[in-house]
């Protein structure tokens, strides 16, 4: 459930924003500051990571760790991050394998952001960055995933419809980037 500062707006896929990348370079500072050794690497990720794709107006970030530890938390937390607490937003499955991860809202009166918080070299940590790359290498890919997002944002307005009926469609979007993956050898960076 969001947090009762970010109720009331109803899902809004809207066209790409050639602002996204330098708004994500000021959330991976913020983030840098607020963890600095802790992050081994710190990822745009999602569909605002994508040029060309539209998306929901709120930046994805991926910060991959080592360990995810409660001076963590306390970290972000210090810096003015809410760490969401429902179940789903500590675990996930990614090809099969359960993954623990956390994951984190902005302060209060920021933009909307989500910052996912995994650990380096964990499958749900490459689920993401392969999401983002096949769409970034394959335009028809990309253009149909992204005609698809406008039109269930136009019947699924409630943010939890939303990403329920996205899941699926996600799970065969990735099916095909397995195969791109395979055909290209692409491995993560």
């Amino acid at each position: 459930m969001p947090f009762p500062d970010e109720l009331g707006s109803a899902v809004a896929v809207v066209d790409y924003n050639p602002s996204w990348p330098g708004e994500f370079t000021r959330l991976a500072r913020r983030l840098h500051a607020a963890l600095s050794d802790r992050a081994v690497a710190i990822d745009h990720i999602g569909s605002t990571s994508v040029p060309g794709l539209a998306a929901k107006d709120c930046i994805d970030a991926q910060v991959r760790v080592t360990e995810l530890s409660a001076d963590v938390v306390d970290m972000l937390e210090a810096a003015g991050f809410r760490c969401r607490p429902e179940p789903w937003n500590r675990v996930e499955t990614s090809n099969g394998h359960r993954c623990e991860k956390l994951v984190f809202a902005p302060s209060i009166g920021d933009r909307p952001t989500n910052t996912h918080i995994r650990l380096h070299g964990g499958p749900n940590a490459r689920y993401a960055l392969l999401f983002r790359d096949y769409l970034r290498a394959d335009p028809r890919a990309r253009d149909a995933w992204g005609a698809f997002k406008q039109r269930l944002s136009r019947t699924a307005t409630n943010l939890y419809d939303y990403g329920q009926i996205k899941a699926p469609a996600t799970e065969v979007l990735m099916t095909a980037a397995e195969r791109w993956a395979e055909q290209t050898k692409w491995t993560v960076v």
